[in-house]
């Protein structure tokens, strides 16, 4: 088990040592290394047992310390950063040579993003280095939104948890990028694509990747729980998985079955809030993935504002199946 804590020094001299840390952010919980030291970089992809074609995102305090990295903010994204940082937004951008391989895949660009979190940003603050710190749990598997999730699923491979409470936003950063010079989401995420229409106009949002992706989080099969997850018209699905004789747990928006017991059934949000329902998806999957049952069923958002991005995890949660 890992310790818990709030001491960013600590946390600071662990980090200038090499070894890695599990922090918060507004979206997720990362697990961070020294994003300019390489044998650090490669200490995250064992301990999650994520594949080095899958690329990192960046993490700094500020632009100026995002300006040490990459070359230049080019002029289209730059209305974003001004707008969405510190926040939810993963920007890819041309990176300098001092942005180990090991970050980028071998790419030209790299992910990078100033999250909001306070605890985090103020130790991000006291570091001479960026933060490579994808989110903090086997790769695949549910990312964590409390510290304790870090602990359950990586507590046995680092020292120390940063713990910051709760995550705020409950999905990955929305990373946007330039393909062929037009503004292009990569990751659907935490900041909703209505949001950054409002600064920039019409955008094109490109599909996920199942091999060597050009941004973090890509990869079709993703964000997935150890038990089967089944996506479709709920009722239905209960219908038949009832007809069947299997034990099940739903996950719904707000819809509830009220037969079922509580620990059977996660509701995100009983007014239907799509900001509520993002918060509380990866809790409720894990919740739900540790309950004796053979198969997880759930349905899809509204495709508005946070629902598409929530789709897009259900979606991929489920592929397997």
């Amino acid at each position: 088990m890992a310790d818990f804590g709030v001491d960013i020094h600590k946390a600071k001299a662990i980090l200038a040592s090499g070894e890695l840390v599990g922090l918060p952010t507004e979206t997720v919980y990362g697990l961070a290394g020294n994003g300019f030291d390489e044998d650090a970089v490669a200490k995250i992809f064992e301990v999650k047992n994520r594949p080095n074609f899958d690329p990192l995102i960046l993490h700094a305090s500020s632009v100026d310390r995002v300006e040490g990295f990459v070359t230049h903010i080019p002029a289209k994204l730059k209305p974003l950063a001004d707008a969405f940082w510190p926040g939810p937004l993963t920007l890819l951008l041309p990176r300098k040579s001092n942005v180990p391989d090991l970050v980028t895949s071998g790419l030209d660009t790299v992910a990078v993003r100033i999250p909001s979190h306070p605890l985090t940003r103020s130790l991000l603050e006291i570091l001479d280095f960026p933060l490579a710190a994808p989110s903090a749990n086997p790769f695949g598997y549910i990312s964590p939104t409390l510290a304790r999730h870090v602990d359950d699923q990586l507590g046995d491979k680092i020292p120390y948890i940063l713990d910051g409470g709760q995550c705020d936003v409950g999905l990955e950063s929305t990373i946007v990028g330039l393909e062929a010079e037009e503004i292009t989401i990569y990751r659907l995420g935490g900041l909703d694509i209505a949001s950054i229409e409002q600064v920039v106009g019409e955008i094109k949002v490109m599909a996920h990747s199942s091999s060597n992706p050009k941004a973090p989080g890509q990869l079709k099969s993703h964000y997935a729980p150890s038990k089967p997850f089944v996506i479709g018209n709920i009722d239905e699905l209960v219908a038949s998985y009832r007809e069947k004789g299997e034990k099940f747990a739903i996950l719904t928006l707000q819809k509830d079955f009220p037969e079922m017991p509580d620990s059977k059934k996660v509701i995100l949000s009983p007014e239907g809030d799509l900001r509520e329902a993002a918060k509380m998806l990866f809790a409720g999957m894990r919740i739900l993935d540790s309950v004796d049952v053979s198969v997880i069923l759930a349905e899809l958002m509204p495709e508005e504002g946070l629902g598409r991005a929530i789709n897009d995890r259900l979606k991929r949660a489920s592929v397997k199946n």
